[in-house]
């Protein structure tokens, strides 16, 4: 996943995955509420859900050890 947002011409050459139609997206083309990103490379969107997933999980654990 790109970590340094950039610029705008960066974001827009950056690959997206539309929540709305399940698709990959190149660019910046659907309403940002329906997008996740920006990603290095159209591999890395299309398993967007799935590092979604991965980190939420490792934050659940991470909120648990500092409690």
């Amino acid at each position: 996943m790109v970590t340094d947002l950039g610029s705008f011409d960066e974001l827009e050459a950056a690959w997206w995955y539309n929540t709305k139609t399940n698709l990959v997206e190149h660019g910046m083309k659907s309403p940002s509420v329906d997008r996740l990103g920006p990603f290095a490379t159209e591999a890395e969107a299309s398993k967007a859900w799935e590092i979604v997933r991965e980190r939420a999980r490792r934050w659940a654990e991470e909120d648990s050890r500092d409690e």
